[in-house]
C-alpha cells in the first residue's frame, strides 16, 4: 500500500529518502485520480524495498501542492535525492509510471 504523506511529514518521507520516491498528488473527487489509484498501489508492491511510493491528498495538504505548482490532478512527481527528477500529469498506463521509476533506480 502506498504511504500517505502530508504537509507535516513530506520532508521526512520524500525529501530525505535514500530511495527514489513517487508522489501521487490526488483528490477524492477526481475521477482520473481514482483510475490510477490502484496502479499506484500495485507499484507500491512491485517496488517494495527499491522505491518509496506515496500519495498526497491535495485538498488536505495545500501547502506542498502549492510549493510544487500542482494545478492539475492527478500529477505524479518523481523525486531522487530530494529533488524533482520527473513528472507525469494525467492518468497513464502503469508501464509508463514503472519506466519512470526504473530510470531513477
Amino acid at each position: 500500500m502506498a504511504i500517505e504523506v502530508t504537509d507535516a511529514n513530506f520532508d521526512e518521507i520524500v525529501l530525505q529518502s535514500e530511495k527514489p520516491v513517487l508522489v501521487d498528488f490526488w483528490a477524492e473527487w477526481c475521477g482520473p485520480c481514482r483510475m490510477i489509484g490502484p496502479l499506484v498501489a500495485e507499484l507500491s508492491d512491485d517496488y517494495s524495498g527499491k522505491a518509496v511510493i506515496t500519495k498526497m491528498d491535495v485538498d488536505s495538504n495545500p501547502g506542498t501542492a502549492a510549493k510544487y505548482g500542482i494545478r492539475n490532478i492527478p500529477t505524479i512527481l518523481f523525486f531522487k535525492n530530494g529533488e524533482v527528477a520527473d513528472k507525469q500529469v494525467g492518468a497513464v498506463p502503469k508501464t509508463i509510471l514503472a519506466s519512470k521509476i526504473d530510470a531513477l533506480l
